[in-house]
C-alpha cells in the first residue's frame, strides 16, 4: 500500500503533462504505473478506497478460499472490465514503453516482461508483480511461475539504464537513511516455498540485494543520471491496509511530494 504514495507522485506528473520514454514497475509499482501508460489520473486510489472493505478484493477469506488475499479473478479480471474500467485502447496506443518486474520462483531470479497490450495473460503478468509470498499463489503465465518482483531485483535502476534509459527519476517509498533489515517471516516463507529452494535462498537474502541496490541509486544520484523522489518520513501504511481515508492520506502525502518535485522533474528531462 505504500505504492498509493508513488500513485500520488504519478499523478501529478501526468497532470503535468510529463511523459517519459519508458516506464520500470516492481510490485505495487507495475499494478499501480500501468495507469500512467492508459494516462488514468487517480484510477490507483479510487478503486483502492472503493473495495478497501470488500471481502471479494483482498481479505482472509480469499486467502483462505482462493490462496490470495488479493483476490486474483476479482481484482485483475473483473475490477478493470466491470467497476474502474481500464483504458485499454489509450495504454495500447501509448508510445511510453511499460516493463514489468517479477521473480521466477524456480530460479530466483528476476523476469523482464514489456507489456504493450491488454489481455488475460498480460493482466497475469500484472498480478504476479504484485503477488506477496506467503499470502499468494504463484502466477503460471506463459510458460514461467513467478511471484513479487521485489525478492529479485527491489529497484531497478541499474537493468533500465543498461536498456539505454541514461536519465531515471527513481520514485522510492521509504526516506533517505532507511536499510532493509532480515525478513523476520522466514521460517514461514520457508514452509510455504519449500518446493521452490532458490526463491527461499532469494527472500532471505533480499536485504542485501536491497541494501546494495541504494548504493547504486546514491552513486546515480551523485552523477545527475538520476532522480531520485522519496518520502521525508516513514510512510504510515503497511503492505495491506482496510482504512479508505488512510490509503487517502498516504496518497495525497505523494501528491504533495509531487508538488513540490515537479519543476525539477521537468528541468531533468529537459536537461
Amino acid at each position: 500500500m505504500r505504492g498509493l504514495w508513488t500513485a500520488g507522485v504519478t499523478d501529478v506528473m501526468m497532470e503535468h503533462e510529463v511523459w517519459p520514454d519508458g516506464l520500470i514497475g516492481v510490485s505495487a509499482g507495475a499494478a499501480f504505473g500501468c495507469n500512467y501508460k492508459s494516462r488514468q489520473v487517480g484510477r490507483a486510489i479510487r478503486y483502492n478506497m472503493r473495495f478497501a472493505k470488500d471481502s471479494r478484493y483482498s481479505s482472509i477469506r480469499s486467502l483462505l478460499t482462493s490462496g490470495d488475499y488479493f483476490n486474483a479473478q476479482f481484482g485483475y479480471h473483473v475490477v478493470p472490465y466491470e467497476y474502474d474500467i481500464f483504458d485499454t485502447a489509450t495504454f495500447e496506443k501509448s508510445p511510453l514503453e511499460f516493463t514489468i518486474v517479477c521473480t521466477d520462483v524456480e530460479t530466483g531470479q528476476a523476469v523482464y516482461h514489456t507489456m504493450d497490450h491488454v489481455d488475460y495473460d498480460e493482466l497475469e503478468w500484472l498480478r504476479a508483480s504484485a503477488s506477496m509470498p506467503v499470502v499468494s499463489r504463484v502466477v503460471e503465465v506463459q510458460g514461467h511461475k513467478l511471484l513479487d518482483g521485489g525478492v529479485s531485483d527491489s529497484i531497478p535502476l541499474e537493468y533500465f539504464e543498461r536498456q539505454g534509459y541514461q536519465r531515471n527519476v527513481v520514485i522510492l517509498t521509504q526516506p533517505l537513511g532507511y536499510q532493509k533489515e532480515h525478513n523476520r517471516l522466514m521460517p514461514l516463507v520457508r514452509m510455504s516455498l519449500r518446493k521452490y529452494p532458490l526463491m527461499v535462498k532469494a527472500l532471505d537474502e533480499r536485504h542485501i540485494m536491497y541494501n546494495k541496490q541504494l548504493e547504486f541509486v546514491a552513486q546515480a544520484e551523485r552523477e545527475g543520471r538520476c532522480l531520485v523522489i522519496r518520502p521525508e518520513e516513514k510512510i504510515a501504511i503497511g503492505h495491506i491496509s482496510h482504512d479508505p481515508e488512510q490509503m487517502r492520506r498516504v496518497y495525497e502525502m505523494g501528491r504533495q511530494t509531487g508538488e513540490r518535485y515537479i519543476e525539477r522533474i521537468k528541468e531533468f528531462y529537459e536537461n
